[in-house]
């Protein structure tokens, strides 16, 4: 009997340390693995992500928020307005547009908010016959492209084309048959190779030359900086027909706080690569209603 109850002691006693390691191992276990952050998934038009600056930004919002801000889609409008209808994304972030506004206007999305800009460039043959080089903005470019009737590529992109019809009204020029030309390319990329053939000068986003998405042999870029070349990016977030939930609601609602608060403005500055300059530009860097023009 003794020698029975002393091997039944020693079996719960060993049993009892047993489960204590297991026990303990497991709250260890646990203590060493990361707790899962909740993810705010966003879509991104392209150039956002091809110049870098966005999962710099992302990064760091995440780590400000505590949060995982996850980038699932990154293409032009075309491919990313339909994911954030669908409600595949929380947040989107695109060029004001029309289709920005329709999405508010159906209650897909809440009301946009200016984020960022982007910059557009004058590019040309090198032999630049207008001088373009020794302008001193893009509507002196513009003006001496007119005068001295050089070719001149009405480029189809809407935003470019902004640029330009903007350039045009406030340097009081009216496009003529005798220089301007038709962007006849079957893709906007094929704007450069027009302008090579036809020595012409045209107006382009700035990081898809940059980043060799468009490129032409003997084509360069001759004006960069001006402020009034550039274009707005909004971010989107859940309207009231969004499928969303509410606490994804809150996460995207969250972080376009960020993105557009003075934090997310800094963080913005500091996520430009060092090595190759200014790619996205803080949102206030344009001046209202475009009364300034100096970069």
């Amino acid at each position: 009997m003794f020698v029975a109850a002393t091997v039944s002691n020693r079996w719960h006693t060993v049993c009892r340390r047993a489960l204590a390691c297991v026990l303990l191992g497991a709250a260890c276990a646990q203590a060493q693995t990361p707790a899962v952050l909740p993810a705010v998934r966003v879509a991104a038009v392209g150039g956002l992500v091809l110049s870098g600056v966005w999962p710099r930004v992302a990064t760091q919002a995440g780590k400000a928020l505590g949060v995982q801000v996850l980038t699932v889609a990154a293409s032009p409008k075309e491919g990313v307005v339909p994911v954030f209808a669908r409600g595949d994304v929380d947040v989107l972030l695109i060029h004001a547009s029309d289709e920005a506004m329709a999405l508010e206007a159906s209650a897909l999305a809440a009301p946009v908010r200016v984020w960022a800009w982007n910059e557009h460039v004058l590019v040309g043959p090198a032999a630049d016959p207008a001088q373009v080089r020794n302008a001193r903005d893009g509507q002196d470019a513009l003006r001496r492209i007119a005068n001295a009737k050089a070719s001149f590529i009405a480029f189809r992109d809407p935003g470019s084309y902004s640029v330009v019809q903007r350039l045009w009204r406030r340097a009081g020029i009216r496009p003529d048959a005798r220089w301007a030309r038709i962007d006849t390319g079957n893709t906007p990329q094929d704007v450069l190779q027009q302008a090579a053939a036809l020595g012409a000068y045209a107006v382009v986003g700035h990081i898809p030359v940059a980043f060799g998405r468009m490129a032409a042999p003997g084509i360069e870029v001759l004006l960069q900086g001006d402020p009034l070349m550039r274009r707005p990016y909004v971010v989107l977030t859940p309207g009231p027909r969004h499928p969303a939930s509410a606490e994804t609601r809150r996460r995207a609602e969250q972080l376009a706080d960020h993105l557009v608060s003075t934090a997310g403005q800094a963080a913005l500055l500091q996520a430009q690569p060092p090595a190759t300059g200014t790619w996205i530009f803080g949102r206030n860097t344009v001046p209202a209603s475009y009364e300034e023009t100096k970069p």
